[in-house]
């Protein structure tokens, strides 16, 4: 029997050399049948004259300005003839046996919709980047395993929550079921919302350690990028808004002031997300980086609820189900806040 069409997507702004590893490390994988597909997202930096002269099979399509990720992955999904739908990150490279490995999972498994991979830390691959994902009770999603010594802990194939977008596969007949990423989101967290989204239609994830990733984190905006942390913010108000059941909704701000408490507790300790913002200037910033996203997302809750109506077409979970989803796969407080970030 031919193995399944993967159809790999890379989302691509301004990172030509990272580009260039990505796209090398997919053309050198050991699986035989797959395509690739390039997004760009209106590059200035010679990215788009890169692929052409020096990987003239891959199929790019180009944008005239940054779309997002969402958008820009879901033009490529758009075109793919795939069975199933690789992404990979611009900024991450992944081991030969990378596509293979994931779809293994998916071997007669006819409920698995998601596969996530082992992502380590590009600048020291002893460190797991992501091993999957876990959640918060606020909407705040976090990389299992994030700043974690790689020593086994994670080598065994099994469930996780959903996948990490820097790289993953998945199954084309549940995105044409749910539908693609929020384009409402545009990056950050659009991986959980789709995630989420999947297991709610009834959809699992399995995890494997065999396919491996090396990720530069933090590589679009920055790691201490106030720009990132105002979408992280607001697109986890977007998610629970959209997807999360109303009995754990209304305890949403009581999470995040927990969270936000034990933020400042690791902050004074030096450590996590708030450790990158030091001193009173670097706070303030953090404060209003916090309240801008919190304020946008308001903007955007008549669109969220509007859509939150539309999951009930494909929901196979109850509202019980959801909550105790997210309960099991939550991510311990103190992990939260002490390894937000890998410096």
């Amino acid at each position: 029997m031919a193995a399944p069409l993967i159809s790999c997507v890379v989302v691509n702004w301004n990172r030509r050399d990272l580009l260039r590893a990505s796209l090398t490390s997919i053309l050198s994988q050991d699986y035989p049948n797959y395509e690739l597909i390039v997004v760009d997202n209106g590059s200035a930096d010679g990215s788009l004259e890169m692929c052409a002269s020096e990987f003239p099979s891959v199929r790019v399509l180009q944008n005239s300005t940054n779309r997002g990720f969402c958008a820009a992955n879901n033009q490529g999904i758009a075109v793919a003839r795939g069975e199933f739908i690789a992404l990979l990150n611009n900024d991450a490279e992944a081991d030969r046996v990378f596509l293979t490995a994931l779809m293994r999972v998916f071997e007669d498994r006819a409920d698995v919709g998601m596969a996530a991979a082992k992502i380590l830390v590009w600048e020291d691959p002893e460190l797991i980047d992501k091993a999957g994902h876990l959640i918060y009770p606020d909407g705040q999603n976090r990389g299992r395993g994030t700043g974690e010594r790689d020593c086994g802990q994670y080598d065994r194939i099994e469930e996780v929550l959903w996948p990490d977008g820097c790289a993953a596969v998945y199954r084309k007949a549940m995105l044409d079921e749910i539908g693609g990423f929020d384009e409402d989101f545009f990056a950050y967290g659009d991986d959980a919302e789709l995630g989420l989204r999947a297991r709610i239609a009834g959809w699992k994830c399995l995890y494997t350690p065999h396919a491996v990733v090396r990720h530069h984190r933090g590589s679009t905006l920055g790691l201490a990028s106030i720009g990132r942390l105002k979408l992280i913010e607001r697109n986890r108000v977007l998610l629970a808004v959209k997807l999360f059941p109303w009995s754990l909704l209304i305890w949403n701000k009581v999470y995040y002031l927990r969270r936000l408490m034990a933020g400042a507790s690791a902050a004074m300790r030096g450590e996590g997300e708030t450790a990158l913002f030091p001193g009173i200037t670097g706070k303030l910033k953090l404060t209003a980086g916090l309240l801008w996203g919190d304020l946008s997302a308001l903007l955007l809750v008549p669109r969220m609820l509007l859509k939150r109506k539309s999951v009930q077409a494909i929901r196979k979970l109850s509202s019980g189900e959801v909550r105790a989803l997210i309960m099991e796969h939550r991510i311990d407080l103190r992990e939260l806040t002490a390894r937000a970030a890998i410096r």
